[in-house]
């Protein structure tokens, strides 16, 4: 599965491509030796984005996927960023509270984390931030229980369907969403991330049920 990943995922590169070039305008303000954390860093798209674009970051990816880690490693490698990277098997939990950044990003992350661990996980990635620093984050946010829903489903389907999504899977797409991804409303993450301290989360990004937020830890 990791060593597929990109290649399913490189179905919706514009989509990504876009999400990519908006978080890069959000933190271009970052300092020239900033410290990244990427949360769920996967195959290390995210990394490759913005060391490109910022040569004097460094990076550290923490992922619970050792296979993942693997192909990060490698993509890294091929790259000529490794030397300006750590990678820590795990997840957000897994990094001291004592070793702060001045980004926190989580691309696609939430939703694979159950409701009554997510704000847990937004207070971890806030404890982890200097201050000032910005926490990124994407997700599939929507209502389902809007009266949009059912049209919005039908769009998210399509988009599955080109990561290569079969028929049975589609069947159980609502179901998926609902009891494995736990998929929460736009609303109810917001008011999430200002009970982990985050006082006012902005939403930079969204294509079908992908949004995404960014937000500073406060100064003072």
């Amino acid at each position: 599965m990791a060593a597929r990943y990109d290649e399913r995922n490189s179905k919706l590169s514009p989509v990504s491509d876009c999400m990519h070039f908006l978080f890069r305008l959000v933190l271009e303000d970052l300092p020239p030796d900033a410290r990244i954390l990427s949360v769920g860093a996967g195959t290390g798209a995210e990394i490759l984005s913005l060391s490109n674009t910022f040569p004097g970051w460094q990076f550290v990816a923490v992922d619970p996927s050792g296979p993942m880690l693997d192909v990060c490693r490698t993509r890294l490698e091929a790259a000529g960023v490794i030397d300006r990277c750590e990678l820590v098997q795990g997840d957000v939990h897994d990094i001291p509270g004592s070793d702060t950044f001045d980004a926190v990003l989580a691309i696609m992350v939430a939703h694979f984390i159950d409701r009554e661990e997510r704000q847990r996980f937004y207070q971890a990635s806030h404890a982890r931030l200097r201050p000032g620093g910005f926490f990124v984050s994407t997700e599939i946010s929507y209502d389902l229980a809007s009266p949009e829903y059912p049209s919005m489903l039908e769009n998210w389907g399509r988009i599955q369907s080109r990561m290569g999504a079969t028929p049975d899977s589609l069947k159980t797409l609502p179901e998926t969403l609902r009891n494995v991804l736990t998929v929460i409303a736009p609303d109810e993450t917001e008011n999430l991330w200002r009970d982990a301290g985050f006082a006012r989360p902005v939403c930079f990004f969204q294509a079908f049920m992908a949004r995404g937020w960014y937000a500073q830890k406060k100064t003072g």
